[in-house]
């Protein structure tokens, strides 16, 4: 079990680049308002959201710690209003610079509650 976890850790973080990096890498383009949600973005998003539950599984079937259940459940929150904004305007270009700013806001939250809730 704990080589399963290892192993969605380390996609969990794939993910998490995915999603952070095509943001970052935009950052002109979204300042100038030509901003696109890139396709790499959605598919960290999912990438996010899958191996975000499947850890909280492993973890909880495998009885490895005791998890905090409001901790994971306003990521998870979080997670999803992410996968929605990048669901919705996939297709649009330019997307709203509201839009990929906040996916890069809401992104960078959830590493911080990660990292900094205990």
């Amino acid at each position: 079990m704990d080589v399963l976890r290892i192993i969605l850790l380390i996609l969990h973080f794939v993910g998490l680049a995915m999603l952070f990096g095509g943001f970052l890498v935009q950052q002109k383009a979204i300042a100038a308002g030509e901003g696109t949600v890139l396709p790499i973005m959605w598919r960290g998003a999912l990438t996010q959201i899958v191996t975000g539950i499947l850890l909280v599984a492993t973890i909880q079937i495998g009885d490895l710690a005791d998890l905090n259940n409001v901790k994971l459940g306003v990521k998870l929150l979080i997670a999803i209003v992410i996968t929605v904004l990048v669901f919705v305007y996939r297709k649009k270009t330019p997307a709203p610079s509201w839009a990929l700013w906040t996916v890069g806001g809401l992104t960078f939250a959830n590493i911080v509650i990660a990292v900094a809730w205990r």
